[in-house]
């Protein structure tokens, strides 16, 4: 990757969940109560995350952090702004500014995109959705057009559409971006949920104030091991460790896809793997070397072994950093009724689950 200076302030970074996005679970809820705030949303809002939280998360030595949101906490209508979390995404850029840290502002679901339920209308499809989508991007550069610390993540995780449908909204929204803010950092992902492979399908910018991103959760059924949120790890219901030898892996796929030929070449599941699953960003990285390329997803289940955890989190950085790509882990704390929790700190000090753990998001540890 070419040293691209506009977003050398975006090394190692932490996501924030939990707090304006993944509050609460959508899937359990009928259509009709999916999309108004409550009066419990709001008090979440104003409380989960705070200074200290921004402080602790400095200490550890990451110079950005990748703050999730739902369009629906932005906004209740088309133009009508929620203004106490505007406030509290303010006061959030403040506490990042005051212990010099970097920030994203990731919208993480879009109404008509949401990454891990369907929706009866899709923001790919709508063109009321996309000219909504677009006008929130336009609000927010408004809003923080002097805040030249943030970048802009247009989407998190668009899902399996066809890849132009995306590209042309991405573009139209640089635009307008650029119409009022010619330097605003923007980063954009591809389809298929922000998959290495789909990297491929993102269009030239040529602008180097626009990166890429990728997220990197493979392989799946380790990461998402006995999940609740996806019908493979739920039916399977195996903890899983890392690194293994490959037969679980092939048991997995055989039975919840009825082919476990992506295991063929390897009697082993680790950093070598990894390094095979990654290659697709490789690839883009030596083809685009003018373009930044940013991890800006990876994590494993909470309920999964400690030291499984820890030993898959320093593969991946290590291979992240190895080939100078910038990253940010997911993610810093999961509420409880998060059905898939990724969280890296304990639920009540909200210190990291362990020393070496730490060491590994310092880059002090990155090898199983």
């Amino acid at each position: 990757m070419k040293d691209n200076n506009l977003f050398a302030g975006f090394r190692r970074g932490m996501g924030i969940g939990g707090w304006l996005t993944n509050y609460k679970r959508f899937n359990v809820l009928p259509e009709a109560w999916r999309r108004p705030i409550t009066v419990g949303d709001l008090e979440h809002f104003e409380c989960y995350i705070t200074e200290e939280d921004i402080r602790r998360i400095a200490s550890w030595g990451m110079d950005h952090v990748r703050l999730g949101f739902d369009q629906i906490v932005l906004e209740s209508a088309p133009g009508v702004w929620r203004e106490p979390v505007f406030r509290k995404i303010d006061e959030f850029l403040g506490w990042c500014r005051k212990y010099r840290l970097n920030a994203v502002l990731n919208l993480h679901k879009a109404i008509g995109n949401y990454c891990d339920i369907a929706e009866p209308v899709s923001l790919l499809e709508d063109a009321a959705l996309q000219e909504r989508f677009i006008a929130l991007w336009r609000e927010i550069e408004r809003r923080w057009h002097r805040a030249d610390s943030v970048a802009f993540e247009l989407l998190n995780e668009v899902r399996d559409v066809p890849p132009e449908q995306w590209n042309h909204l991405a573009h139209r929204t640089i635009e307008a971006i650029r119409r009022v803010n010619p330097e605003r950092r923007i980063i954009v992902g591809s389809i298929c949920w922000n998959s290495p492979e789909a990297l491929a399908f993102l269009p030239q910018f040529d602008d180097p104030a626009v990166a890429c991103t990728f997220h990197c959760y493979e392989p799946f059924e380790f990461t998402h091991q006995q999940g609740v949120l996806q019908p493979g790890p739920l039916y399977y219901n195996r903890k899983m460790r890392y690194p293994d030898d490959a037969a679980p892996y092939r048991e997995y796929r055989e039975l919840v896809e009825g082919n476990s030929s992506r295991y063929d070449k390897f009697d082993r599941i680790d950093r070598a793997y990894l390094e095979h699953l990654l290659e697709p960003a490789f690839d883009f990285q030596r083809k685009r070397p003018e373009t930044t390329l940013w991890c800006g997803e990876f994590g494993t289940i909470r309920h999964c072994r400690l030291e499984y955890r820890e030993n898959w989190m320093a593969d991946l950085i290590g291979l992240l950093e190895e080939h100078g790509i910038p990253w940010c882990a997911w993610n810093y704390l999961s509420t409880p009724n998060d059905g898939n929790r990724f969280s890296l700190v304990d639920d009540d000090s909200r210190e990291l689950l362990s020393p070496r753990l730490k060491e590994i998001l310092q880059g002090k540890t990155t090898r199983s």
